[in-house]
């Protein structure tokens, strides 16, 4: 089993060798000498900061052995609706899955499981994909993780893509790990950024440890590699004149059995998120107290925009959790955001630094979201807010 091994001869200070594990890991026995404890979580902080003392050793014989040449392609698993609607997280991944397979020279693969593909397949042509492979049957229908896993992985161990994508929706959040562990693969959750290095091992980022931490993972001796993605975090490519093939699969009658019985399917009233919104009014702590919201909704209505918040706002009880950004809540892309009285917290910005314009207005000239914003006001946002308000209805009156 890999493992951290010290070399306590040279470990000249042992309070600072102990110090360098965040987890409290690195103890003293009963002789003084140092050991790695129970609490050891592998980050290998110890090997970086002291890598005299600390040495990662590997397990050589666990390590599983791939020929990378027999892994070649970028997958991108789409989620189609009963209907046959395509779910705008699959357009995305597409945009990326180019992007990333250009670096090699590969194929950008895409997956279509369902009952009624059609509009979903001509869509992702028209997006970039060089083959769409298909899986349809009325058994796919309403999705079921038994069948779903059975098709994904027939179709894994058939094309052998190097990398699969999918949308960290709840369908792919339930569908992607399962299938990850058949392969014995790892998987790493809402990626917000994705590369490929030339030796095509997926580069995978994505905040950990509360956000607190932007980790880079790297599986270099397993494939396929496996990510989820969150909606709105990608650009959707323009539309193309379709060159790519679509391959029709037989679903593996064993695998469309399922524990799972559908009695009944209920479509969910169609609500229009934040993550649709063109503008949004953000409201972080800077807000003394919910009943001064009608000031920034002041705001949103002036500019048309729709009203979120940060997690604190929403665990406060003053929006609904369908309007919080963030890790915790929604990715949103929109072309104009106005944070008021919003720290700027990573977990925060990782949910909407890919906006168009940021305006930020914190009290703070040192607050962290001056960083990532476009226009930063430093000032009360109980006298901002309202200036804002003024000029906007004063320029639309103008513009009568």
């Amino acid at each position: 089993m890999s493992h951290i091994s010290i070399h306590p001869e040279k470990a000249s200070d042992k309070d600072a060798a102990i110090g360098v594990c965040p987890f409290g890991a690195i103890e003293r026995d009963a002789t003084g000498a140092l050991f790695v404890g129970g609490g050891c979580r592998m980050c290998r902080m110890c090997v970086r900061r002291m890598p005299e003392v600390f040495e990662f050793v590997e397990d050589a014989e666990a390590a599983p052995a791939v020929d990378k040449n027999e892994w070649r392609g970028i997958a991108v698993v789409a989620e189609i609706s009963p209907d046959g609607a395509l779910h705008p997280v699959a357009l995305e991944l597409l945009g990326k899955a180019r992007e990333l397979a250009a670096a090699r020279g590969e194929p950008v693969l895409a997956l279509a499981i369902g009952g009624r593909t059609e509009a979903a397949v001509q869509e992702m042509l028209e997006r970039g994909a060089d083959e769409v492979h298909v899986y349809e049957d009325p058994e796919l229908s309403e999705f079921r993780i038994e069948p779903y896993a059975a098709a994904l992985s027939d179709f894994i161990r058939e094309k052998k893509p190097s990398a699969v994508l999918v949308g960290g929706t709840p369908t792919g959040r339930s569908l992607a790990p399962r299938v990850a562990a058949r392969f014995r693969a790892g998987l790493t959750a809402d990626c917000t950024t994705l590369g490929m290095s030339p030796s095509g091992d997926l580069d995978q980022i994505r905040p950990a440890y509360g956000g607190n931490i932007m980790a880079h993972i790297n599986t270099p001796r397993h494939r396929p590699q496996f990510a989820t993605v969150r909606y709105k975090v990608f650009p959707i490519p323009p539309r193309e004149r379709p060159h790519g093939a679509v391959v029709r699969h037989k679903p593996p009658r064993d695998g469309l059995a399922s524990a799972i019985s559908i009695l009944e399917s209920r479509p969910k009233p169609a609500v229009k998120g934040i993550e649709d919104a063109e503008a949004i009014v953000v409201c972080g702590r800077g807000l003394r107290r919910p009943e001064d919201l009608p000031m920034l909704r002041e705001l949103a209505d002036a500019l048309g925009a729709r009203l979120a918040g940060t997690r604190a706002v929403v665990e406060a009880g003053w929006l609904p959790a369908s309007c919080q950004i963030g890790l915790s809540g929604r990715t949103v892309k929109p072309k104009l955001i106005v944070t008021c009285g919003v720290s700027g917290a990573i977990q925060f910005v990782s949910g909407m630094n890919g906006s168009g314009t940021i305006v930020a207005v914190n009290t703070d000239k040192d607050a962290p979201i001056f960083s990532v914003a476009h226009i930063g006001i430093v000032g009360d946002i109980y006298e901002v807010v309202p200036a804002l308000v003024a000029a906007v209805k004063a320029k639309k009156e103008a513009a009568k």
